[in-house]
């Protein structure tokens, strides 16, 4: 559990962290601090965001989850989000709000599938680039 409450779930080389009911800014914010720094940590190769049970998400919270990906990507973490509801995807598009950069997927058991999926395509590209022993 992070200091903000939000748990921090480790599975494998992937942090998932689960969003869950009314966010406060001041929990978003310590979240954002509590994931960079393990992160930091920890050999982290993939970060979900499972905003599924998310009640409501206004322009700060957005933002600082759009921070969030971006800084993990800065690390080295491909970020996914996951679980965006309808009414979450419209008022974020009504309020002109972007995610771009940001891969987001319809559920968490996507969201490990394209980490999984991106995870191979980077694996195909090593062994493209290593000479063959033969």
């Amino acid at each position: 559990m992070s200091e903000s409450g939000t748990p921090i779930i480790r599975l494998y080389s992937n942090l998932i962290v689960p969003i869950q009911g009314t966010i406060s800014d001041a929990g978003i914010a310590g979240l954002r601090e509590d994931v960079t720094r393990r992160i930091a940590a920890e050999p982290v190769r993939g970060l979900i965001l499972d905003m599924s049970a998310l009640s409501y998400m206004d322009s700060f919270v957005t933002r600082v989850v759009r921070d969030l990906a971006l800084i993990a990507r800065l690390m080295g973490v491909t970020t996914v989000l996951s679980g965006l509801s309808a009414e979450i995807a419209i008022t974020i598009t009504e309020m002109g709000l972007g995610l771009s950069g940001v891969v987001t997927t319809l559920n968490l058991e996507r969201a490990l599938e394209e980490l999984a999926r991106q995870r191979e395509e980077e694996s195909r590209e090593l062994d493209i680039g290593q000479p063959s022993s033969a």
